[in-house]
């Protein structure tokens, strides 16, 4: 349930609520918006005694939210989420660009990586230390040392950088090196570990699992937003269908949908949706189309070399190429690539 106050409601008014839900025996998240503050109410499986909520001075109304997820839909908050990564606006106007290789293989891959997606203009670097693979044979990425050189690169470009966690465990440590946590689609389900992302207050950008509806992705989302982070942001990367011409079937429909119920925003991962590189830019360019806020995009210097992922991952000219497509697209609807970046990034 939401607790909606007067928009010149006072911040003890405001607090008298609050102490009162927690009272009841309830959670709280305060939401200050553009005209008046509204609170939501989580923990609850009965009825809050609303009569007694609705009496408090600075109450306007309390609403019933209809929806298994309270925080990440548009009844909690009807404004767009902008979450801030070092000064990238991701919801806001403008279209992001996370662009960088499925995993760090050495040093001087993700360096050379970095400054070829930095010049094409990508707005954060994306490289996998960490990589879940169906096979335990597989390359599973240089861990630490990976997020070292991902380091290193951030501030050689100045680009902040998404890096994926994979478990409770390794949380602290990806924390101290990303700027953005990211929630592979086999982990959209794992709770613990979306609890303990929750409490990092980092972006976290969760993917969609590839079985997943998009009932459960909201509902993951909402395990995060319920631990106090609201810095999140959703990822359509496809999903498992009976069609096998495609490595997963991109649900272009999700864009739509996804805005229509939450705040949040959503990114767009063509390469995996794909698995193969001439049909990144189609899907890149419909998933604009379609309202995505932007697109994480595979990028490779040497793809025939790659130890993850290379035929999915785009040449650096190619990836040129797209950054223009996506500006057109972005234009024809409304929105650009540039005029995003509100702060100096670091040199």
């Amino acid at each position: 349930m939401l607790v909606m106050m007067n928009k010149d409601a006072t911040q003890g008014q405001i607090d008298r609520v609050i102490r009162k839900i927690k009272d009841l025996g309830y959670s709280t998240h305060v939401l200050p918006g553009a005209v008046r503050v509204a609170i939501a109410v989580t923990g609850n499986d009965r009825a809050v005694r609303i009569e007694n909520l609705e009496t408090f001075e600075g109450v306007l109304e309390v609403v019933s939210v209809t929806k298994p997820y309270k925080l990440v839909g548009r009844e909690f908050k009807p404004e767009n989420t902008v979450v801030d990564v070092g000064g990238v606006k991701i919801g806001g106007d403008g279209l992001v660009v996370i662009a960088g290789p499925c995993s760090v293989e050495s040093r001087e891959q993700i360096l050379t990586i970095a400054e070829l997606v930095k010049k094409a203009g990508a707005h954060l670097l994306r490289g996998g230390a960490f990589k879940p693979r169906s096979s335990p044979y597989s390359f599973q990425g240089l861990k630490e040392e990976g997020l070292k050189y991902l380091a290193e690169a951030r501030e050689r470009t100045g680009l902040p950088i998404v890096t994926e966690v994979m478990g409770p465990d390794t949380v602290a440590m990806v924390s101290e090196y990303a700027d953005v946590l990211q929630i592979g689609a086999r982990n959209m389900q794992n709770y613990t570990l979306l609890e303990q992302v929750g409490r990092t207050k980092k972006p976290v950008l969760l993917k969609r699992g590839m079985s997943a509806t998009i009932k459960e992705l909201l509902l993951a989302a909402e395990y995060i937003l319920s631990e106090g982070n609201y810095q999140v942001i959703l990822c359509e990367r496809g999903i498992r269908t009976f069609e096998t011409a495609l490595r997963n079937t991109f649900d272009v429909g999700a864009f739509p949908i996804v805005k229509q119920l939450s705040h949040l925003p959503i990114l767009a991962d063509p390469s995996h949706a794909s698995g193969e590189r001439s049909k990144v830019a189609p899907l890149a360019r419909a998933a604009i189309a379609a309202g995505a806020d932007g697109l994480i995009i595979e990028v490779h210097d040497h793809p025939e070399q790659a130890l993850c992922d290379g035929p999915q991952s785009l040449l650096p000219e190619q990836f040129r190429d797209l950054m223009a497509d996506t500006d057109r697209v972005g234009h024809a609807i409304g929105r650009r690539l540039h005029d995003i970046i509100t702060q100096p990034v670091r040199p």
